[in-house]
């Protein structure tokens, strides 16, 4: 058997919660993934696991296993980097997640830069506008609008400004507020953006002699995706609260006007989080200097 992939089966088992999303992850057969954990046990002469026909539990004995071979692998996971290349020339996958509209336009356009620095370093981009699990997921790190999960190591990189807008046509049709309170004066089509994991639509925010309004209003369209929020917008549906980097290009071009620009409200924060047992990883190490150079000047650039 080979004790080091086992190892790692076992990890990915813990953090994943069952054979069957461990063997996704992993990306091998269910069965192996049983084969490698029964000998793991046979080995060790203890029981790491409880299995039943609905779930999979943890002995003490496995969490202690776990907890000491996962600060091991990350350690020779790292020092495997250096021997293959140093952190100059660090090597091997590198598994970032972000957003759609932050993949798109602020880390794919300059992404062969990174590429050409790094020639060594496979990037794996994940897409998505939902929060995933870094750990149970095997992510390296993730780019976020939050700062809340105190199991991971967080660093602000960049502050995104806010834009509301809409077509011409839209306007022509509809009218112009003057200011946000004319939104629901003038029964404004509003394009709504909803959370995929709460499922509630976040309110227009607006700043007002330096205080936070907000105006909830029943929208007329609901996504839950960025780059789908961009759309929206540019059919003509209504107005929409964007991240102003995505819709920055149209406004110049004249198909969106942006709308009461003096009332917006203060930049998102944008951070760059990772599990802290990856904090001397090479690889994320050049990333992460990389982005936080990066990102902030392409965000004002468009």
């Amino acid at each position: 058997m080979d004790r080091l992939l086992a190892m790692r089966v076992f990890g990915r088992l813990v953090e994943t919660g069952g054979f069957g999303r461990a063997a996704d992850a992993l990306r091998m057969p269910k069965s192996t993934v049983t084969k490698l954990i029964q000998g793991l046990e046979a080995e060790l002469g203890v029981r790491l696991l409880e299995r039943t026909t609905r779930r999979v539990t943890v002995t003490a004995e496995g969490d202690a296993y776990y907890e000491r071979t996962r600060q091991w692998l990350a350690e020779l996971d790292d020092f495997e980097t250096t021997l293959a290349g140093g952190r100059r020339n660090p090597v091997g996958n590198l598994r970032v997640d972000t957003g759609g509209s932050v993949a798109a336009a602020l880390i794919l356009p300059r992404l062969p830069e990174f590429r050409a620095r790094y020639p060594g370093i496979r990037v794996q981009l994940g897409v998505t506008d939902r929060t995933v699990d870094l750990i149970g997921e095997g992510i390296d790190c993730a780019i976020r609008s939050t700062a809340d999960d105190p199991n991971l190591v967080t660093r602000q990189i960049a502050e995104l400004p806010w834009m509301l807008c809409a077509t011409p046509g839209y306007l022509a049709r509809r009218g112009t507020p003057a200011v946000p309170v004319d939104i629901l004066r003038e029964g404004h089509d509003v394009i709504g953006y909803f959370s995929a994991r709460s499922g509630r639509t976040q309110p227009l925010r607006f700043r007002e002699d330096a205080r936070e309004t907000l105006i909830e209003v029943k929208a007329a369209v609901e996504v839950n995706e960025s780059n789908a929020r961009t759309a929206a917008v540019m059919a003509g549906l209504g107005l929409a609260q964007t991240l102003a980097f995505t819709t920055n290009e149209h406004v110049a071009r004249g198909r969106l006007v942006s709308l009461l620009p003096e009332y917006q409200p203060v930049p998102l924060p944008v951070y760059l989080v990772y599990p802290p047992e990856r904090r001397h990883n090479a690889r994320l190490r050049a990333f992460v200097d990389w982005i936080a150079d990066e990102l902030p000047a392409q965000a004002a650039g468009l």
